[in-house]
């Protein structure tokens, strides 16, 4: 089972349910999130956690575990999750905490990496899912997908073709995790087996 973490229209998670995950709850900071409707709507647990009715991230981020732990989850995946959390809320959910990142990480780590990307010149780009580390997005790398930057293309085209691959690899890693498949070593993630865990994007 896992808990997927939301804070908007929640694309990622839709495509994880949608993928046959099975998703024991969407938790959301937000209560507005778009995202809440979907899970509604298909009989899948939510909860609000507002960060706003906290006094610290520490608070936050303690209360976000209680509700997380009612459902004992093996996995817990942020899906646009746009809260940092803390060390202390990372270490505790070691390894089994993942996320989605719309970069070729190490590559444009934090916010508006596609404009980031095409301002750089870059010829590729992509997304990445990696195991969370206190340090923003610089943990273990499960899966990434890349996709070719057009010549004179704006960013808002080159996110869609970017979130249209984060919908192939997401369900893809979690799969592996919750079928045991993935092994760390040296901070070096692999899969059992044959499955590939880079994607070359067609379009």
């Amino acid at each position: 089972m896992l808990v997927v973490l939301i804070s908007g229209r929640g694309s990622n998670m839709q495509a994880l349910v949608e993928a046959g995950l099975p998703v024991a709850a969407v938790i959301s900071n937000r209560a507005d999130a778009a995202g809440l409707e979907f899970a509604r709507a298909r009989n899948i647990p939510t909860a609000v956690v507002d960060h706003a009715g906290f006094a610290s991230r520490d608070a936050f981020d303690d209360a976000l575990a209680r509700e997380i732990e009612r459902h004992r989850p093996r996995l817990v995946a942020l899906a646009g999750f746009m809260r940092v959390l803390t060390p202390a809320f990372v270490e505790s959910y070691r390894h089994r905490l993942l996320n989605i990142h719309p970069s070729l990480l190490p590559a444009f780590p934090g916010l508006h990496t596609h404009e980031r990307a095409l301002a750089a010149g870059v010829k590729l780009h992509g997304c990445t899912v990696h195991f969370v580390t206190p340090e923003l997005d610089s943990g273990p790398i499960v899966i990434q997908a890349v996709v070719r930057v057009r010549p004179g293309e704006e960013s808002g085209e080159l996110a869609a073709r970017v979130l249209r691959q984060e919908h192939v690899i997401y369900p893809r890693a979690a799969g592996w995790f919750l079928d045991d498949r993935l092994v760390i070593r040296d901070g070096v993630v692999r899969v059992k087996g044959d499955d590939a865990q880079l994607v070359l994007a067609a379009d």
